[in-house]
């Protein structure tokens, strides 16, 4: 009997090579691929995916890719340590042109006049540079240039850079900061919870062909999450030797002594993020930054309140997907409707090129800059926006007043 039929599987469930059959959506994945798609729907569309070696980031691209429209024309870069003029020629490469034998100016007009005519043909273009923490400086500055390729009315090239936190470190120096500025959206990818991993494992087994649960017992779960960590690919690497083990032990289910015999057969230690050590300095950093609420959004249905939701500064995303985090399940608002962005400046709402639009006071519009109180119509429901900030600031100035009467009545009584 081979492996896969002791265990009653059609293929192995644990494979290392990215397969988007396989693909798990943790709430993080979907984020990430929402975030992708956002490039089609908006013009200047640049997006900045990152994540550990081995959570997915490939696996989410193929995925990505394979959905995409007929109207939509890509090139995918995975070798990125070129030089500028290599780099442009691997673009155009991909594109379909034989670019080997002209000078860097030669191959920014061929890409320049492609854009062009693309964009006249109705089609939009998509650049995914995968492994992008390996460019260098000067690579990603010729990435911010040909960012800026426009016609009279949009730009015409999307991108999107995928890579190993490398590439956060790499955009965080001040020479980058102009192509920092272009990027509209910015994702972290990090490792699955318990929860998530115990469902990736369950979900890729079924994915198998698997019909009968319990293949892993539940005493398993964690310490495949001691020794993994929650890195999807590390969890592949331990389960498919875990199984490999009860299947020269002859067993029908996997205990916790055979994860633990895979561990001694990989020679692994506990993974750096299970030591506690990484806990303590989530703590203190915690301890640091200000995570303070300054957005909160009501949200009505025929003017009776259903929630109230507050968010600190940073992009929220609304919409009838259940990874939004203002979730309305609703036909008449899109998978993903509208973004809220709140810094020191204010809270701007833009639509995300949604089916049935967004409306303030009844006029509809694309991005705007809210006031204390707007409201915002997605379908039948509203979203009554409130700048707690504002109201902090009211509070304190009542408190103050309030102390100085409390004075003039100390001083009254003397």
């Amino acid at each position: 009997m081979s492996y896969l039929e002791h265990f009653k599987l059609k293929e192995q469930p644990f494979r290392l090579t990215p397969d988007p059959g396989f693909l798990y959506w943790s709430k993080q994945h979907a984020r990430a691929k929402a975030y992708m798609e956002s490039t089609i729907w908006l013009a200047d569309g640049f997006v900045i995916i990152t994540g550990d070696i081995g959570s997915g980031k490939t696996t989410l691209l193929q995925s990505f890719l394979t959905e995409l429209d007929d109207d939509v024309v890509y090139a995918v870069v995975s070798q990125t340590q070129l030089t500028p003029t290599q780099f442009l020629q691997a673009v155009l490469t991909e594109f379909g042109f034989k670019p080997f034998d002209k000078h860097k100016v030669e191959l920014l007009d061929m890409l320049n006049m492609f854009l062009i005519e693309q964009y006249s043909n109705g089609k939009k273009v998509v650049l995914i540079v995968d492994e992008a923490q390996n460019l260098t400086r000067k690579v990603l500055e010729e990435i911010r240039l040909i960012s800026g390729i426009e016609t009279h009315k949009e730009k015409v090239l999307r991108i999107i850079l995928a890579g190993q936190p490398e590439l956060k470190d790499s955009l965080d120096s001040p020479r980058l900061k102009q192509l920092v500025q272009r990027v509209r959206l910015r994702f972290h990818i990090g490792p699955l919870d318990r929860r998530e991993m115990r469902e990736y494992i369950n979900h890729r087994i079924a994915i198998a062909g698997r019909e009968v649960e319990g293949l892993f017992e539940d005493d398993t779960f964690d310490i495949i999450h001691r020794y993994t960590g929650g890195v999807p690919r590390l969890i592949n690497t331990l389960c498919d030797t875990a199984l490999l083990c009860a299947f020269a032990d002859e067993k029908d289910v996997i205990s916790e002594q055979d994860i633990i015999s895979a561990v001694a057969e990989l020679n692994w230690k506990e993974h750096e993020s299970t030591t506690g050590v990484h806990e303590k300095l989530r703590q203190v950093s915690d301890r640091l930054v200000d995570h303070s609420n300054i957005t909160q959004i009501e949200i009505r249905r025929d003017g009776e309140p259903l929630s109230v939701q507050t968010f600190p500064p940073g992009r929220v995303i609304i919409g009838r997907s259940p990874d939004n985090e203002i979730y309305i399940k609703n036909k008449f608002v899109s998978r993903h409707h509208a973004q809220l962005v709140s810094d020191e400046d204010g809270c701007v709402i833009e639509d995300l090129n949604s089916t049935n639009g967004v409306f303030i006071n009844e006029k509809q519009v694309k991005k705007h800059l809210l006031k204390d109180g707007d409201i915002v119509s997605l379908g039948v429901h509203e979203l009554v926006y409130t700048d707690l900030r504002m109201n902090e600031s009211a509070n304190e100035e009542v408190a103050a007043e309030d102390e100085e009467d409390d004075d003039d009545v100390s001083v009254a009584g003397k």
